[in-house]
């Protein structure tokens, strides 16, 4: 495939940008207000609200992505960074950044929204350039898989471990965290196979593995990268296993 044929597959008609761009607006700013209104509002802990956010934004690209296509992601995936590049430009006391930015991310709280930022949409592109028929496994394994794995972490995280970290700021996962992880990975995958048109043991076979190798990619990855690494790992995984199966 050439690069025309290949920027082509990303492109989004007029036609779908008419039809799909208001509906999608509606939800980012719904998910917007929801995380903004936890956080400044409820009280609710930014690791909470960061990964609520996670878990809408990536839900919805991976049914876009088995529903629509991946030119549905990218008009989806454009608004939602207008969103948060708003958000970071804004700073701190901004409700949405604020509902994004972790304390114990401080001093480097706008690096550590902006590296995800980069890596979830770096994930996207080369899963749909080199595994294009199971990039929806990696947006739904990271969505779930690591929305869940931090808030339980944080909550329950008895056995913690030591992850790299950039810019000096400290970070751990912890056991807990990472079960959580697999176990949302794992409903997530089978979820997105299944609509795609997988079933039976097929379909949970690739789920139980993409959730196993996001699992450990996330555990193993340097805190701010596993947006990156999940998504790869896992939507390779589910590619190379669907020739076994």
């Amino acid at each position: 495939m050439d690069a025309a044929d290949l920027i082509h597959r990303f492109l989004p008609a007029p036609r779908l940008i008419a039809v799909l761009a208001p509906p999608a607006l509606l939800y980012t700013l719904f998910a917007v207000r929801l995380v903004s209104r936890l956080r400044c509002k409820k009280g609710v802990p930014a690791p909470y609200t960061r990964k609520i956010f996670h878990f809408l934004i990536f839900t919805m690209a991976g049914l876009l992505q088995v529903i629509v296509g991946l030119p549905g992601v990218v008009i989806f995936g454009s608004i939602v960074s207008g969103a948060v590049l708003s958000a970071i430009y804004r700073g701190d006391q901004f409700p949405f950044y604020e509902a994004m930015a972790r304390p114990s991310d401080r001093p480097q709280r706008t690096l550590f929204i902006v590296v995800p930022f980069i890596t979830t949409a770096l994930g996207g592109v080369l899963g749909n350039i080199f595994f294009p028929r199971f990039a929806y496994v990696g947006y739904m394994v990271c969505g779930w898989g690591d929305a869940l794995g931090e808030p339980v972490g944080t909550r329950w995280g008895k056995h913690r471990y030591r992850v790299p970290s950039l810019a000096g700021v400290p970070a751990s996962r912890s056991l807990e965290g990472s079960g959580a992880v697999f176990l949302g990975g794992c409903a997530a995958a089978y979820l997105a196979l299944y609509l795609a048109g997988f079933r039976g043991a097929p379909a949970l076979a690739m789920a139980v593995a993409a959730a196993l190798t996001g699992t450990l990619a996330e555990a193993i990855s340097t805190h701010g990268l596993d947006n990156l690494t999940v998504q790869l790992v896992a939507t390779a995984t589910a590619f190379f296993l669907s020739w076994r199966l």
